[in-house]
């Protein structure tokens, strides 16, 4: 594998209203003790310094390298033991959450960059979408690929599997359309045909309807019944750069190079105006022009994203207020992910640089 390593780092956490507070880095400790929290039974982690801790985390903050360029895309496993990692130099890393953050896989076959990269909901595979033009899905396990698609005719800018029932997933091009695949199956089972750049994709919790942003700035939503719009969510006023469902499957958050995330109701009762239910800023989309990814945190109650400031904007939603921002990286920092079972957020950034660290959410 090429040299990839973890290391212990220090970042500084700021409100709303800019005033930092410093989080101490302390060493790694083996000893830890456990008491009981001041919020219900919730345990509260104290290393043998006395530094309260939020996470199972070798430290507040971990630092990994090892990619040779700028990394677009992370996601951490379903089960929260390790996260994968997309780059411009055509791979895909897999590294530990646990101990050092070690980089345990590689994954090699993509010509171009990986945009984008999911894990199926069982954690056994890993769905990508790059510019050469192909989806492929990888085995975990044996880290090796399984399968490669390439109906795409132009860059593949973002890909998301189902979430229950058959093996499905979408993907996005700039090629204008939207493809919808079995992963049993050699081509893909439709086309939804858009105006313009597809940059970002998903399904709806059901898997029953796809929703597809890009150039146009609004969200086309399709009834895969039948594989028509739907309805289309209106408001943002420049692309689309990424969206993520939350956990519940009733609201969809977007962001765009408008310098916004955006919530949608997405449940089949709400209608017209009523489906933006939240506009939310504090980030920013530079000279760069990347797709940046934004994203829920377990509960649903806090979103995330990152920004071309090369900061970590965390939300709280039902406030709709901007919690944190989390300086460290030096460069554009193009998706933030919160752990699903610990108080751990992750980033990744064109620095080539990978922070895992405890926030109190």
């Amino acid at each position: 594998f090429p040299f990839a390593m973890a290391t212990l780092g220090k970042r500084h956490t700021e409100g709303e209203e800019g005033a930092g507070s410093g989080a101490l880095i302390v060493s790694e400790s083996k000893r830890q003790r456990t008491t009981n929290g001041d919020a219900g039974n919730q345990l509260v982690r104290v290393d043998d310094k006395g530094v309260r801790r939020l996470s199972s985390l070798d430290a507040p903050i971990m630092c990994c390298e090892g990619h040779s360029a700028e990394i677009f895309t992370m996601k951490f496993s379903p089960d929260g033991s390790c996260f994968a990692s997309g780059s411009f130099d055509k791979q895909i890393f897999l590294w530990n959450v646990q101990g050092e953050c070690e980089n345990i896989s590689v994954l090699k076959g993509h010509k171009n960059a990986v945009l984008e990269l999911h894990w199926t909901t069982d954690g056994s595979h890993i769905v990508s979408a790059s510019p050469d033009q192909t989806v492929r899905i990888w085995d975990v396990e044996s880290a090796v690929q399984v399968k490669k698609w390439d109906e795409h005719q132009s860059f593949v800018n973002s890909c998301c599997p189902a979430r229950r029932g058959s093996p499905l997933f979408v993907s996005g091009s700039d090629d204008g359309t939207a493809k919808v695949w079995d992963q049993r199956r050699k081509k893909s089972l439709h086309t939804c045909q858009e105006k313009y750049q597809v940059t970002s994709v998903a399904f709806s919790d059901q898997t029953d309807l796809v929703f597809a942003a890009g150039l146009e700035n609004v969200v086309n939503v399709w009834d895969m019944r039948n594989y028509k719009i739907q309805y289309a969510l209106e408001g943002h006023t420049d692309t689309i750069t990424g969206m993520s469902l939350s956990h519940d499957g009733s609201y969809l958050l977007t962001n765009s190079m408008d310098n916004t995330l955006r919530i949608w109701d997405v449940r089949p009762f709400a209608t017209g105006n009523e489906r933006c239910t939240k506009v939310l800023s504090g980030h920013r989309h530079g000279f760069e022009k990347n797709l940046i990814k934004c994203g829920w945190s377990k509960d649903d109650a806090k979103v995330t994203t990152g920004s071309s400031d090369a900061l970590v904007n965390i939300w709280d939603v039902k406030e709709g207020q901007l919690k944190y921002r989390l300086p460290g990286h030096t460069g554009s920092v193009n998706e933030a992910v919160f752990h699903p079972k610990e108080n751990i957020i992750g980033s990744c950034s064109t620095d080539k640089k990978i922070f895992l660290g405890e926030v109190d959410i």
